[in-house]
């Protein structure tokens, strides 16, 4: 699979002049994102696009192309598969669409170019899909200009989703969130590579720490299993899986031909294999921030800090229906040490609330106690940042929170509200402190990393 991320060479079969038409997006994307490597326009009328020489056709091309990208008609793809084949080109990713997701004809169309592919010993990505992207390299085969689509910057954290859609809404993001990507695969219909043949890369990727995937169905159900259980145990995989009821089962068909099987035994069966099976986009996003940023967690007990009891109360009843969290109970040593060092109108139990009037050095105490107590392995402090007091305070508090990161418990931030508080939370990503605006999300993503940590100590 490194070849189709590392190419010397790239060829865009069905390079267009014309803006706005996905030929010229490709390439031009191509050129922009910095990519090192030579780029191939194919084209059978045109003789310079974009400043780059033009080739009728890809047997036309002096030297050799590592990775093809299609994104010509489909009736087409026969044809040029076997032009490829002839030229050596061992990695094609197919963007365009029109194959089984459109009918039968598009199915059969579909399998004779993977026919061809596989004459010739040739991977295929996709067909119908937004291509694939390199953090580190920025090799960028996708049609959305960056005027419409942010790339992120380089990170650990790869994605594999089936649908282009939620794959440019997660890219976005992930921008937003300044979380980096190693590795990325829209693909669609997946003909060919599947997330098996992606796994089985990933798993030796020492770019990636963590693996995202978004599903509709299952080339192979128990291949994949087999595999995601020996990748879990050396790194996480976050799953969401659309099609779990009848109505998306069809659906899901109709988009990119996914078969999907029963809800009930699906969930089981990525329970046995360690996977983190999500129920949403933003619980996704939730917990890749934190997996990536921080240690994962060697138990379910929280400590809490807040200036505003609301989020915490909230916290304490969506924990009330997990399975793996609880409220930390915190032994005597502790509560006697806060209320010997705080104010005595502070409330000293876990959630410890230092009330409206809390500082950033009430913070960076009270948490400092938490993060030193053996009976608590979640630090989650909840924050009104609109608080005189604490804003005032607020590059302190920064500090304090970094500093906080050398006891090596998970540690995660929340607050809810407007620009100025989103700036902190910009600063606390910066800072690699995932920032989750609501205390149901980060319970919610809390509790599925605590039940990956006890199966991976479970295999151990």
């Amino acid at each position: 699979m490194e070849n189709f991320f590392e190419p010397n060479a790239v060829a865009i079969l069905g390079a267009s002049s014309k803006p706005g038409k996905i030929g010229y997006e490709v390439l031009k994307n191509l050129i922009r994102s910095g990519f090192k490597g030579r780029i191939y326009p194919i084209n059978l009328t045109e003789e310079n696009i974009l400043g780059l020489e033009v080739f009728k056709r890809i047997g036309d091309v002096r030297g050799d192309v590592e990775l093809a990208v299609f994104v010509l008609p489909s009736n087409l793809a026969p044809q040029v598969m076997e032009e490829c084949g002839r030229k050596g080109v061992k990695r094609v990713v197919v963007i365009s669409g029109g194959f089984k997701e459109l009918n039968d004809k598009g199915a059969a169309l579909e399998k004779r170019m993977v026919d061809i592919a596989s004459k010739y010993g040739i991977r295929i990505i996709g067909p119908n899909c937004i291509g694939i992207f390199d953090g580190k390299n920025r090799l960028d085969t996708f049609f959305q200009p960056y005027e419409n689509m942010v790339r992120p910057k380089y990170g650990n954290i790869a994605i594999l989703t089936q649908s282009g859609t939620y794959g440019a809404s997660l890219l976005e993001w992930f921008y937003e969130e300044q979380m980096g990507v190693s590795k990325f695969v829209s693909y669609g219909n997946k003909c060919d590579v599947n997330e098996v043949d992606m796994l089985k890369y990933l798993k030796n990727d020492d770019n990636t720490k963590v693996i995202v995937i978004y599903v509709e169905g299952f080339a192979n159900g128990k291949s994949f299993l087999k595999i995601a259980k020996n990748v879990s145990t050396k790194k996480p995989i976050v799953l969401l899986k659309s099609g779990r009821s009848k109505e998306g089962a069809r659906a899901a068909k109709s988009h990119t031909g996914a078969l999907s099987g029963d809800d009930g035994v699906f969930t089981g069966a990525m329970a046995q294999a360690g996977i983190i099976v999500v129920d949403n986009l933003e619980e996704m996003l939730d917990a890749a921030k934190i997996l990536s940023l921080q240690p994962l967690p060697k138990g379910g007990k929280i400590g809490m800090v807040t200036n505003g009891a609301g989020p915490c109360v909230v916290a304490v009843d969506n924990m009330a229906v997990c399975d793996n969290l609880e409220v930390a109970k915190l032994k005597e040593e502790s509560i006697e040490c806060l209320r010997k060092n705080l104010p005595s109108y502070f409330v000293f139990d876990n959630p410890i609330d230092v009330t409206g009037s809390g500082t950033a050095e009430h913070y960076d105490f009270a948490l400092k106690v938490l993060a030193q107590a053996p009976n608590v392995d979640i630090l989650l402090p909840f924050f009104v940042f609109q608080d005189a007091p604490l804003a005032s305070t607020i590059d302190h508090l920064h500090k304090a929170m970094n500093d906080i990161k050398k006891y090596r418990k998970t540690l995660i931030g929340s607050a809810a509200g407007g620009p100025f508080t989103k700036e902190q939370g910009k600063r606390f990503q910066e800072n690699n402190i995932p920032f989750i605006p609501t205390a149901n999300r980060v319970i919610g993503a809390l509790d599925k990393i605590v039940r990956y940590s006890k199966w991976l100590r479970s295999r151990s």
